[in-house]
């Protein structure tokens, strides 16, 4: 039977149940589908679970801030040429268009013995299925003295868009020519394998154009760049040759703020004037309070790859950044869409008793600017192997870029209004 005539049979609608309505004010005290995380991972669930149910089955997405900000082109932000507005986008249309119940506030605990999720403002809201894409939590434990400097707010991350990439942006514009501007990149898996790479070219470009004595220092914990390295390097040498330098196996280990000093396991010292320190990553804190977890010595979340259930909690999904990944899988935010757009067929499927696909696919594109207009994109497609129980890159698809082009860079910004209109429209 098809899915539509299903659920307008009188047995689908039962098994579904009534259908969602927009948010009201009041915080609902259960749903069929409750969404934590409203990134390119939980707010594209909770919109595909909306449709792809035609519009039977409730959804409640819970998610602190006001507005969407991308990660992906926020870089440009940083180097300039776009301003935080222009990667910002409202969550009113899941509402309006597609009735899902928006809540803003966080998610403090979960209990999936009782199904249900307790918020920062005290209400619970029990649940049927629940979808977690906290995205990652940044570890800054790792790197002694980042907690302190970073409360403080002088080495920031901005690795979530939002006010810290408007607070890294000011940092540079604040730094005299002739200074240092140092990232700091931790060993893979860390989410955005380019992003660390993109914004140090994005600095550069704004170095070259604006401070040209200043330098932009890579300080890599990898043995190489670990995404489209021939390509950043190339740019770097001859675009930007006596602004960039890269360091691989430079391991971060502790900073010192009000010396300006980042320190590694092995090298000497680098001082630098503007301290952008990644540190590693984890699961979101929310997956890790719930037990989730459970890979990867308790860094990354285990979940069955046809549907995205959690290996540790039944009628849990997680999505996105926080997940064990599959072999030569990224953690982008592409991927979290396409993340998403599985689970919520497997969720709908589940609450109408189908059987889950047994093939499901995925696709991804990672666009990078190497200066305000020209880019260079990798894209792979990966298909579920049930043999194995993975996702394995279909062989022939995807690939690199030859080279950064402007051309490039109309295909990026067309990318980015189209998954933000998938995504959140």
């Amino acid at each position: 039977m098809q899915r539509r005539s299903f659920l307008h049979s009188s047995a689908g609608l039962a098994m579904l149940g009534l259908a969602g309505c927009a948010s009201t004010g009041a915080i609902p005290s259960k749903a069929k589908v409750v969404v934590i995380g409203g990134g390119y991972g939980g707010a594209t669930a909770a919109k595909y679970v909306r449709m792809l149910s035609d519009y039977k089955i409730d959804v409640v997405l819970i998610e602190p801030n006001e507005a969407f900000v991308s990660c992906p082109i926020s870089n440009l932000v940083i180097g300039g040429s776009r301003q935080i507005a222009e990667v910002t986008s409202p969550y009113t249309e899941l509402t309006r268009r597609h009735g899902v119940t928006r809540v803003r506030d966080s998610a403090t605990a979960i209990d999936t013995a009782a199904r249900t999720v307790k918020l920062a403002g005290g209400a619970t809201i029990g649940y049927d299925k629940l979808v977690v894409s906290p995205g990652v939590e940044l570890q800054f434990g790792s790197i002694e003295g980042l907690q302190a400097a970073h409360a403080s707010g002088q080495i920031l991350q901005a690795w979530k868009a939002g006010p810290e990439t408007v607070a890294l942006r000011r940092q540079l514009e604040a730094m005299p020519d002739g200074g240092v501007y140092a990232i700091t990149i931790p060993e893979a898996p860390y989410r955005c394998p380019p992003g660390p790479y993109e914004r140090a070219s994005q600095v550069a470009w704004y170095f070259k154009n604006f401070k040209p004595r200043s330098k932009v220092l890579i300080l890599d914990a990898n043995p190489d760049v670990t995404s489209k390295g021939p390509l950043f390097k190339k740019v770097w040498a001859e675009q930007y040759k006596g602004i960039v330098e890269y360091r691989g196996q430079h391991k971060t280990v502790a900073v010192d703020a009000k010396a300006g000093l980042v320190k590694f396991e092995v090298h000497d010292d680098v001082k630098a004037q503007v301290i952008n320190a990644l540190p590693s990553m984890r699961a979101g804190a929310i997956a890790v309070q719930a037990g989730l977890n459970n890979m990867a010595n308790n860094r990354w979340c285990g979940v069955n790859y046809q549907s995205f259930e959690s290996t540790a909690a039944r009628d849990v999904f997680v999505i996105g950044d926080s997940i064990q990944i599959a072999p030569a899988m990224p953690k982008s935010g592409h991927m979290a869409n396409s993340h998403a757009k599985v689970a919520a067929a497997a969720i709908v499927a589940q609450l109408a008793g189908w059987e889950l696909n047994p093939a499901p696919m995925l696709n991804n594109t990672c666009y990078s600017f190497v200066d305000d207009r020209n880019v260079v994109h990798v894209a792979s497609v990966h298909a579920y192997d049930a043999a194995e129980k993975t996702f394995k890159t279909v062989a022939g698809s995807g690939g690199v870029s030859t080279g950064p082009t402007e051309l490039e860079g109309v295909y990026a910004m067309n990318w980015a209004q189209n998954i933000w209109a998938d995504t959140l429209g």
